[in-house]
């Protein structure tokens, strides 16, 4: 049984880390068996990260090289009648999504000082009185220092909104009236997209990407379409809920 450890839902989402609802969301979509260890204390993430995994007793961690193992392990039906040349704009799409639109995501939450009320109250509930004004202020200040190393935190406001936006634009032009990003059938580069714009579409913060991606009807439309299809019984069989361990922060 693989067992998927990620953070525990809030803001009426499966989870508010992209990519812990894309691998979660990867294994619905692949039909495969899983169990869910939920708020893992990230002290023990292999990679001080969420998601990972174990399996047959091994332990991967980072979303696509487990995606990766578990194509090598269990087969690829979703993406096997792709051709080259569609894996190949699907992987585009994918480091669309991921290494640039997720970035503006992380700056709506943790740099604009509104929303971050939100993401503050919402990750580090759960800490002792004692520690609730110095751990926030850390991880903040660590994510900020990320923002700045990719290079997206050097630029102003707009500019950053400005690059959200025209990825929102070209993820909307590329899926135009399609089903799903491919063609009629889900596949893999789905479940990076349905993680990251339901976090952006159906958080409880407002910004101009979020503004933005509402505007654009055929992406709420899509998200729709991926929660009926996946999620339609948020208890599935095919997974339990393992209770509670050691908290951690998206």
């Amino acid at each position: 049984m693989i067992t998927l450890y990620q953070f525990t839902p809030d803001w009426g989402l499966p989870n508010t880390s992209s990519f812990c609802l894309k691998l979660e969301t990867y294994l619905r979509m692949a039909q495969l068996p899983f169990e869910i260890a939920a708020n893992v204390d990230l002290k023990k993430a292999p990679k001080g990260k969420l998601p990972y995994i174990t399996d047959q007793g091994k332990t991967i961690a980072d979303s696509n090289l487990i995606i990766e193992y578990l194509k090598a392990t269990y087969g690829d039906p979703l993406d096997e009648h792709l051709s080259r040349s569609d894996r190949a704009i699907a992987l585009a799409m994918q480091r669309l999504i991921e290494e640039n639109l997720y970035w503006v995501a992380v700056y709506s939450r943790w740099q604009d000082p509104v929303n971050w009320q939100t993401t503050k109250a919402t990750y580090f509930a759960d800490l002792p009185p004692v520690l609730k004004t110095l751990i926030p202020m850390q991880a903040r200040s660590q994510m900020l220092q990320s923002l700045k190393g990719h290079g997206i935190g050097r630029h102003t406001p707009t500019e950053i909104y400005q690059i959200g936006i025209t990825d929102l634009n070209a993820l909307s032009d590329f899926l135009a009236d399609k089903p799903f990003l491919m063609g009629d059938r889900p596949t893999t580069v789905d479940a990076s997209a349905y993680g990251l714009l339901a976090n952006i579409l159906w958080v409880p913060m407002e910004s101009p990407l979020k503004e933005r991606a509402t505007a654009l009807g055929n992406l709420s439309a899509y998200c729709q379409r991926m929660k009926a299809k996946f999620y339609g019984d948020e208890r599935s069989s095919s997974n339990r809920i393992i209770p509670k361990t050691a908290g951690g922060l998206p």
